[in-house]
């Protein structure tokens, strides 16, 4: 045989062979996995490590991808805006943000919407109606039930002061509210001595806010702290003063300092949240409304008062003996 006919005989069979190649059966294209991103407040108290946690546990139940990606600083706004923003332009699936303010972060959800993405709000509220699910305890009963708890270790008539968190920080606003409320309610011969102070977003300047109210109002018999890093700035501030144990405490939040200022007796009363709840089921919403599941608007993951007396009980220990390390490992 000649080259001129080999030639296009060994053409015509690979073009045959290619041919039956591509009509041939394919092999399926591999399916991409689910991606939500977390977006806490911050990462170093063990309330939000708590949450990571949850979102951990329900990242494993659903089989999907947990980005948990926070801001350094709990009051750093602009950088949680560009967190969320990030995670919008990447295209996750869905974002499931903690809001550190409840008007900055509605123009960067609706645009996460806008992109099909499905949001999740958890902990704190947002304005607005943007978003598929809010999933957090409900601050202001939170709020009022410290109230009640600070009448019954304080008397009827007080002489208070309630050193607030962060101004925008929807979650303690409505806690602050509540406990406002609450005391109004059940103590009406209370004295308000101090009411609009903040203690800003860390232990350190919560610590010298709570030192310069002490200093400054002497009487005080009795004070309310609305979140962690604050009650544990007022403790450090009662145990230097040799004031802890003498003037009433209530919290809200719980950690391993906290808990030792209540077994210790410095502290009367802690609102315990669900935080590990509110994580997992901040994914498990996510991942249901990507699957086209009707999920509820609004989800209340519970508060309930822990004191001295009961801290120990089953209630109180199946929200707080959360072992983080088995989701997060040694962190």
């Amino acid at each position: 045989m000649t080259m001129q006919r080999v030639l296009p005989f060994f053409l015509s069979a690979s073009f045959l062979l290619l041919a039956l190649g591509c009509g041939g059966p394919s092999e399926p294209a591999e399916k991409a996995r689910t991606k939500i991103a977390v977006i806490p407040k911050g990462t170093t108290h063990v309330f939000w490590k708590s949450i990571h946690a949850g979102a951990k546990k329900a990242s494993k139940e659903f089989d999907v991808d947990v980005i948990w990606q926070g801001p350094q600083r709990e009051d750093d706004r602009n950088q949680q805006i560009q967190v969320v923003q990030n995670f919008t332009s990447r295209g996750v699936d869905a974002i499931v943000l903690a809001p550190m303010d409840s008007k900055a972060l509605v123009r960067p959800i609706e645009k996460a919407q806008e992109r099909g993405i499905k949001t999740i709000i958890i902990d704190s509220a947002l304005e607005g109606k943007g978003f598929d699910s809010f999933v957090a305890t409900d601050n202001f009963a939170g709020g009022k039930l410290c109230a009640k708890r600070l009448v019954e270790v304080a008397g009827e008539k007080p002489k208070v002061i309630m050193l607030r968190y962060l101004e925008g920080s929807a979650s303690t606003d409505a806690r602050e509210r509540g406990f406002l409320e609450g005391i109004a309610e059940f103590a009406p011969g209370a004295e308000l001595l101090s009411t609009n102070q903040y203690s800003g977003a860390t232990v350190e300047k919560a610590l010298q806010a709570s030192q310069n109210l002490l200093n400054r109002f002497e009487n005080v018999t009795a004070v309310f702290c609305p979140n962690e890093s604050a009650a544990v700035g007022m403790l450090r501030a009662l145990e230097i003063s040799g004031k802890a144990g003498k003037i009433k405490f209530v919290g809200f939040d719980f950690s391993g300092k906290l808990e030792a200022g209540l077994k210790a007796g410095y502290i009367d009363g802690l609102a315990v949240q669900s935080p590990f709840n509110m994580g997992y089921l901040g994914v498990k919403s996510a991942v249901e409304s990507i699957r086209g599941k009707t999920i509820e608007a609004r989800i209340d993951t519970g508060v309930v008062m822990a004191t001295p007396k009961n801290l120990s009980s089953p209630e109180i220990q199946d929200l707080v003996a959360i072992d983080l390390e088995k989701w997060l490992g040694k962190e």
